[in-house]
């Protein structure tokens, strides 16, 4: 591809053309993917009075003017996964949104600041589900995009074969040689016991660094690059502080009913068994917004509307996935830009 940085230039246009190409025929066939398993595509709204509560997830800003003058700060949406809830509480039951979304302080070969997110919600099944819907759409990605494996930088996997499944306990102790939930006494983490472990695993640790940033860092260099050689990872079952939006799992309370998707050693989905525990998730969303303060010095509101909307939530699960990731690894693309219409 040229290295012109005008995308529109018909050099570099047509080098990618094929891409995009293959773009339109997966997002076709994902489509009729769900809607011949009953699900309805929805459009949520993107300029919301919260975009998020996650520690490290950064956000635009747009300030909305009335026509009485008055104004209010507005947020271009990270995920779709608010407004996706509110309509299960209004009674949807399978739901999928090909969601722009947008996240701010993100560029590079896998990220860009505005992206399509594939969002897509079960009412009432659990979430090994989306475990199934996973190994289905990484064949039916490779299939509209004529190959046989899923690539990038030089590593595989193969899309049709089953996903390998792993716990977060598993994957820490295999890759990285620490006990991970011994860490998290009674759910609990101690920053103390992780520090150790991790420095016995050649991870530097810096003063300031919690439990959650030392997780993160063990992940990025010692777990990340493993998973989804040869086929796709499922890792599951993270530890109950890194649950996010996902509920307890019942047989372990200590982990979460959460899962992500790896493939060629990217990140390319996350999947909750959706929390319905208001004031649970009241906690966590404070606890994150005071963690992204002392981190960023900034931070976000709460969606009240939200957390009064999971009071009629069923029980429910959930996955986000990269859309253009997965485009990428399918047509064997270098770069995110390669996978886009504009740039």
């Amino acid at each position: 591809m040229n290295e012109n940085r005008q995308w529109w230039a018909p050099d570099n246009y047509g080098d990618r053309r094929p891409a995009l190409l293959a773009r339109s025929r997966i997002k076709s066939a994902f489509r009729r993917f769900f809607e011949q398993d009953g699900f309805l595509e929805v459009e949520c709204a993107q300029l919301q009075r919260s975009p998020g509560n996650e520690t490290h997830l950064h956000a635009l800003s747009t300030l909305l003017m009335r026509p009485d003058g008055s104004k209010e700060t507005r947020y271009l949406h990270t995920s779709p996964e608010f407004a996706s809830k509110k309509l299960l509480a209004a009674g949807e039951r399978k739901i999928f949104d090909f969601a722009r979304v947008f996240r701010n302080r993100e560029r590079g070969a896998l990220h860009a600041t505005e992206f399509t997110m594939l969002e897509w919600y079960r009412v009432g099944e659990p979430y090994e589900a989306l475990m199934d819907d996973c190994a289905f759409l990484l064949g039916e990605a490779a299939r509209q995009a004529g190959t046989d494996r899923l690539s990038y930088r030089g590593l595989t996997a193969d899309p049709f074969a089953p996903p390998e499944k792993m716990t977060v306990a598993e994957a820490f102790a295999k890759y990285a040689s620490i006990d991970l939930l011994a860490t998290t006494p009674d759910g609990v983490p101690n920053r103390t016991l992780l520090a150790d472990a991790a420095s016995r695993a050649c991870i530097r640790i810096a003063e300031d660094d919690s439990w959650a940033d030392m997780f993160s860092r063990v992940m990025v260099e010692k777990i990340d690059p493993h998973l989804g050689i040869g086929r796709a990872t499922i890792l599951c079952e993270y530890p109950i502080s890194e649950a996010a939006l996902a509920r307890p799992k019942p047989s372990d309370p200590r982990v979460a009913e959460r899962f992500e998707l790896f493939a060629c050693g990217v990140e390319l989905a996350n999947a909750f068994g959706e929390l319905t525990d208001a004031a649970e998730q009241r906690r966590r969303f404070i606890a994150d917004m005071d963690e992204k303060e002392r981190i960023y010095g900034e931070r976000y509101p709460i969606d009240e509307d939200f957390l009064e909307a999971l009071a009629f939530m069923p029980e429910a699960c959930g996955m986000a996935l990269g859309f253009d990731r997965l485009v990428m690894l399918a047509t064997h693309a270098p770069h995110i830009d390669q996978v886009m219409w504009t740039g």
